[in-house]
């Protein structure tokens, strides 16, 4: 068997792209890696190992501790981390799910080509910049009142049906169909209510954006006919979560957790991994609250999809529905549902935790939207502003290999502080422009440079890592035409 050491731990091959952490000490469960060689190295290049491993001592973890081919250190728990745990015997880690609950990513498709969008590249990111709300405290498409945060945490996306900003097609291509049932505003803080009344409908900023993109390669024709895709098609992206709701979420229940549930956590390693008991009145209140924080993401991303419709409509001169801007898809990061799988042959209620890791559910799966259910759950993985991002469908191997999960996008390879000592903001602006042909605005110059193209790791590195697995495959590959950031 083929053995790595990387900072001091034994790493062994399983088979190609598994590398496994065995079981030992305090760990519960073994830990593992799915990455190539060279993912694997840039793994090493920070704590990503410590906190996976650390993962595996959560109360009730089954089979594994994940990391994906993306993976790099978080808090506490990596982005790129996977945990399912026992829902009746096992424990819910808010740490584990991320203080940006439910970032994630929708791609809505347009009947646009390339040709007609060459030479407006700069109109239309101006367009974009000045009507979409970006950076931190800029306010939303809507500014509102408590009581309209409590109806959206309660509601998800049937509120922004009500409302005009989505139709009923748009909550069919949506994960859980843009709401979930266990949501509930009461556990709620008021200080998460107000944090999100003046942030409904805004990109905030960091490693969020809205991308337009062109479609250059498709690799499975029938699964792309299945998404509506095809070669030199316009679709835009769009990356953002619940913003300072779902982190002021994360952070009151961590903190009370900890202090309720002392004892329970006492062994843990990281403070960071603070758990509820499953069943415990405080894992009740976190999972209502973490789906209420979730409806507020969907609504969040919908609102910026209406506002992006009304843009295009304004610079194409043309109706949304008559451009085709209809929702693909939209799919979850940083979320712990409440999912059934089978354990040592046996079936199991589970939370399984993704943190910087998204669903990628193969064909037949109920939870994949009806309009897709043949062919499989669609997989949106971004990568860098100047490199190029996938399309893939959920794989077969996915339920078996990593509780129907896969990366989430390139994955962080350097820390935003050192981006900004190795690149300058306006070079990066003015390279990709006049090399690439993308066009890039954001609020903030550091923003830029926090982001630059060499910041991430290769998003084919990933991709192929999640193909060769059988966790995701390939459907589409487009790259940026235009980029808005905060």
């Amino acid at each position: 068997m083929t053995t790595r050491e990387i900072n001091g731990y034994q790493l062994q091959r399983v088979r190609e792209h598994v590398w496994e952490i065995p079981q030992e000490g305090e760990m519960r469960v073994p830990a593992r890696l799915l990455a190539s060689e060279s993912l694997l190295d840039q793994i090493g290049d920070d704590n990503t190992l410590d906190q996976i491993t650390n993962a595996t001592q959560l109360p009730g973890i089954t089979t594994h501790a994940l990391c994906m081919p993306d993976g790099h250190q978080g808090y506490g728990f990596p982005v790129g981390g996977v945990g399912a745990i026992d829902a009746e015997n096992g424990c819910i880690s808010p740490g584990a799910v991320g203080f940006d609950i439910n970032c994630g990513v929708r791609l809505i498709r347009t009947n646009l080509t390339y040709d007609d969008l060459r030479g407006r590249e700069e109109e239309l990111v101006n367009a974009l910049f000045a009507n979409i709300p970006t950076g931190i405290g800029h306010g939303g498409v809507v500014e509102t009142d408590v009581g309209t945060v409590t109806e959206v945490l309660d509601r998800g996306l049937d509120w922004a049906v009500e409302e005009g900003y989505a139709t009923r097609d748009d909550m069919l291509h949506c994960e859980d169909e843009g709401r979930r049932p266990d949501a509930d505003s009461a556990f709620v803080s008021e200080d998460a209510k107000n944090r999100g009344k003046n942030q409904i409908g805004s990109l905030g900023s960091g490693n969020h954006f809205l991308e337009v993109q062109r479609v250059t390669e498709v690799f499975d024709d029938n699964v792309a006919d299945a998404y509506g895709l095809q070669s030199d098609q316009i679709v835009v992206m769009i990356h953002c979560g619940s913003r300072g709701l779902g982190h002021q979420v994360c952070k009151d229940y961590v903190n009370r957790i900890s202090e309720e549930h002392a004892e329970f956590n006492a062994d843990l390693p990281d403070d960071n991994l603070a758990a509820a008991p499953a069943g415990s009145q405080v894992a009740e209140a976190y999972y209502g609250a973490m789906g209420a924080a979730i409806n507020f993401a969907w609504v969040n991303r919908q609102l910026l999809t209406y506002q992006t419709r009304q843009v295009f409509e304004r610079v194409f001169g043309r109706s949304w529905e008559d451009m085709g801007m209809e929702l693909l898809y939209d799919v979850a990061h940083n979320i712990a549902k409440k999912e059934i799988h089978a354990v040592d042959g046996e079936n199991r209620e589970l939370y399984v935790h993704r943190k910087g890791a998204t669903r990628a559910f193969p064909a037949g799966r109920e939870e994949v939207p009806r309009a897709y259910r043949e062919v499989g759950q669609p997989v949106l993985l971004p990568g860098s502003m100047g490199t190029g991002s996938y399309v893939l469908r959920g794989g077969d191997g996915s339920l078996s290999e990593s509780f129907g999960s896969t990366a989430h996008g390139a994955g962080r390879l350097m820390s935003r502080t050192q981006a900004k000592r190795e690149y300058g903001a306006s070079d990066v602006q003015t390279d990709l422009r006049d090399h690439q042909q993308i066009y890039i605005k954001a609020e903030d110059g550091e923003t830029i440079a926090e982001e630059a193209p060499g910041v991430y790791k290769d998003i084919d590195d990933v991709v192929a890592v999640s193909k060769d697995l059988d966790l995701a495959d390939p459907v589409a590959r487009t790259v940026p035409v235009c980029n808005i950031k905060g």
